[in-house]
């Protein structure tokens, strides 16, 4: 019997069975499909990089000559176009990655395989085991096979919206402001940022939604709308006209394009910023978009899930070694995880204010993460944005002491 199942194989998953595996704990993840495969979230964020060192791949991704991201290039609100620098937040965080999901995710998936975690591949979990109130495994199948169970001490559930083991036993709070739609397609022959702003990824807000625009490293980008789903209902056409009718509303993406053809088909997603009642209970644990998913407006998704992963690869080892802390450890946990997701999603919310200046959004990251104003309001929202904290860590995870006897 493997101390820990981990579901899902994304880089929440992947990460958090390396680490643990890493630690010389039996990690047996079981994955849904059948790697490489694709994936929406292409545009990292500093705060992936240290737990990239952590599993010791930092020099492989390099390999994989993913785009150097150092920052943002935006369109939005009074102050039309600007910029900024991930150094402007971390110096010691330069840059992070435009990926191709399907080549990151595969060599996570590689890597917590070569540091001895058992990865079933086209695995699909069914239900969880309960005994008496808790969770002591999984129910699962691989492709073609019949139901199997698989005991554990600890089920973590990293199988992102899907929410494999989440949708047994919590709820969902949807963020109904939040509920929109993206339409997106890949583009040849765009024109690249130049200069400094070369290598970011470029926002650009336009009436009813905003466009992002990546660059990748086989010369095609990434051009994506997003939009409230009731905008979308409202304009009485399917979304890639739709698409194409903001591309011509746009002032730079337009300009981006002008001799960009497209590549790929469209592809689409709805109704993705929410999270989970619970993130922790007894013998089960959330990470990454299985515990919640924020707007994609500053590209948090990969980068706090890994972040996750990170965390919870510190407090299960503590948990296997002292039972009797579960409780505590998991409510460390949670109680972190939520403040930076409530931190963001406030963020968000007052960002899609497009008639602000940048000032104004500046100092109300400030307000989020540096109440007794240490830092400059810059540094606060560039910090903020790269998935990190300028206070202390996001996953700040104390080991309570044992209860003396």
């Amino acid at each position: 019997m493997p101390s820990v199942i981990v579901i899902g194989g994304g880089p929440a998953g992947s990460s958090v069975a390396g680490l643990l595996a890493l630690q010389g704990i039996d990690v047996v993840l079981l994955e849904r499909e059948k790697f490489p495969r694709y994936h929406i979230g292409e545009s990292l964020i500093t705060g992936c990089m240290g737990v990239l060192d952590e599993l010791g791949v930092r020099e492989r991704v390099e390999e994989l000559r993913f785009i150097r991201k150092y920052g943002g290039s935006l369109v939005w609100g009074k102050d039309g176009r600007w910029n900024f620098k991930f150094t402007e937040g971390k110096p010691e965080h330069p840059h992070a990655y435009n990926v191709r999901r399907a080549d990151f995710d595969a060599l996570l998936l590689a890597r917590a395989r070569e540091l001895g975690a058992r990865v079933y591949e086209e695995a699909t979990v069914k239900e969880p085991l309960i005994d008496d109130g808790r969770v002591t495994g999984v129910r699962y199948a691989l492709r073609g096979g019949p139901d199997q169970e698989l005991h554990a001490d600890l089920v973590l559930d990293a199988s992102g919206q899907g929410r494999a083991l989440g949708r047994h036993l919590t709820g969902i709070d949807w963020h109904e402001d939040l509920r929109n739609v993206a339409v997106w397609a890949y583009y040849q022959n765009g024109a690249s940022l130049t200069g400094d702003e070369t290598g970011n990824i470029f926002i650009e807000h336009v009436p009813g939604g905003w466009f992002w625009y990546i660059p990748l490293s086989d010369g095609t980008h990434s051009v994506g709308f997003v939009t409230p789903v009731a905008e979308a209902k409202a304009a009485s056409i399917e979304l890639p006209a739709l698409f194409e009718t903001k591309i011509a509303e746009s002032t730079h993406v337009k300009k981006l394009l002008a001799e960009g053809f497209r590549v790929s088909g469209f592809r689409s997603a709805r109704d993705w910023s929410y999270v989970c009642d619970r993130f922790t209970g007894p013998g089960w644990m959330l990470v990454g978009d299985a515990a919640g998913f924020v707007d994609p407006l500053f590209s948090t998704g990969v980068t706090l899930a890994m972040m996750a992963a990170s965390a919870a690869a510190k407090a299960v080892p503590e948990i296997l070694k002292n039972p009797d802390l579960e409780a505590a450890i998991s409510e460390r946990y949670e109680e972190s995880y939520r403040e930076f997701l409530s931190n963001i999603i406030s963020f968000v919310r007052f960002f899609y204010d497009a008639g602000l200046d940048r000032a104004a959004y500046e100092e109300y990251a400030q307000a989020l993460v540096d109440p007794k104003k240490l830092f400059f309001p810059r540094k606060d929202f560039v910090t903020l944005i790269s998935g990190l904290n300028s206070l202390r860590p996001i996953f700040d995870l104390p080991v309570p002491a044992p209860t003396p006897v």
